[in-house]
């Protein structure tokens, strides 16, 4: 695959250059700069790149060429001290076979498709079924799995990474050729923004998200039961024992998925019964109302011991909210090992399963038409 043009230059200074940085200063106010460095290489023996940004705060984001992957996000405590708050593993070969989605890039659909079929003008389309009985997070390669092709630059105003992926017309039996750009921007205001456009030449349904799994006391510091949730989000979607929505939009209130105001991740979690959820909590939480495409508040999690506070907005009219139900040791650096609610995931998103539920919003792109998706993650610190 091509690799991006500031990584082949990179690559002609010098075959034995480990790491690179491409800085931008602004006089004494700010200094942003990106920071690119090699990261092995996946089992058939293609090259991954890091690209790490920095804002003149010191906030990093680290991210992989390989999945579009989120593999560290570097924040400051309220005594000032940093650390990696994106869960991860230790190396690609592992994203390859453990494939917990960590910090993913997540499409061509992200969440459920139901037995793994849809139909669409007229035709059906058969997906492969990667967590049985459903299609899963676009596929057995899916976005995660794809080395995407990557630009870095930074300005006054903070640093980003341009990643360009294209999607054949049948690749995981979707149908259309989607090409699909998404760019990660870490500001000097301590946010980091996901935007996510896409383009088709055959209608076909789109559904992306970013699968990062949070603790934002830190990577390694255990159970995220303790950790503050709020979301703006009354209502949620009920589902059968395979995890896919019924079609009815249920009110959270008296039940223990009501976080409309704040309170710990593991008030209630034990409360959520029902055998498909594992015991905490995989829900997908319905925005308050809004207009398409515009942009809301989606949720505040807060670590009560570190003081981290994000805040979380997005286009998306969606939040699939996952406790880490399904964690059960996996290894990641340093050979820490992710036990049960050891992270959280918020992904903003369009509801599961949606090309078969014509109630939903639909989530079907046509040509001539540009899929839009903004999240933004804003980090601060309470005392």
């Amino acid at each position: 695959m091509k690799k991006s043009t500031l990584f082949s230059v990179l690559a002609c200074v010098a075959a034995a250059l480990v790491a690179t940085t491409v800085a931008v200063a602004y006089g004494e106010e700010s200094m942003s700069n990106v920071n690119v460095s090699k990261f092995g290489a996946t089992k058939e023996g293609a090259p991954v790149t890091a690209y790490t940004l920095t804002n003149a705060n010191g906030l990093s984001a680290k991210i992989l060429d390989f999945g579009g992957v989120l593999y560290e996000m570097n924040v400051p405590d309220k005594d000032g001290k940093f650390d990696n708050v994106s869960c991860n593993l230790a190396t690609v070969e592992e994203y390859q076979t453990v494939r917990p989605f960590f910090g993913s890039l997540i499409g061509r659909y992200g969440n459920r498709i139901k037995l793994g079929k849809f139909t669409l003008d007229g035709k059906e389309y058969t997906l492969p079924i990667t967590d049985k009985p459903n299609a899963l997070h676009g596929g057995v390669k899916g976005f995660d799995q794809k080395i995407w092709d990557a630009t870095a630059s930074a300005d006054k105003d903070g640093a980003y990474l341009t990643l360009k992926y294209t999607a054949k017309d049948g690749e995981e039996g979707y149908p259309g050729k989607l090409e699909v750009t998404v760019v990660y921007s870490l500001k000097n205001d301590n946010s980091l923004t996901i935007d996510y456009t896409a383009t088709t030449d055959k209608a076909t349904p789109v559904n992306l998200t970013n699968h990062t799994f949070w603790n934002l006391g830190g990577y390694k510091s255990g159970t995220i039961r303790n950790t503050i949730l709020q979301m703006n989000a009354p209502k949620y979607l009920p589902t059968d024992g395979t995890l896919i929505p019924t079609g009815e939009v249920a009110s959270v209130k008296g039940t223990p998925l009501d976080f409309t105001a704040p309170k710990a991740i593991g008030k209630e979690i034990d409360d959520v019964a029902e055998p498909q959820f594992h015991g905490g909590y995989d829900h997908c939480f319905v925005l308050a109302d809004k207009k398409a495409g515009e942009m809301g508040l989606c949720a505040i999690a807060k670590d009560p011991k570190s003081g981290r506070v994000m805040k979380i907005e997005t286009t998306e009219p969606a939040v699939q909210f996952y406790s880490g139900n399904f964690l059960d040791g996996t290894t990641g650096v340093d050979g820490y090992k992710y036990e049960k609610h050891s992270a959280f995931c918020l992904e903003t998103q369009h509801y599961p399963d949606s090309p078969n539920q014509p109630s939903f919003p639909s989530t079907i792109l046509k040509p001539g038409e540009t899929y839009r998706h903004t999240t933004v993650h804003t980090f601060t610190v309470e005392k």
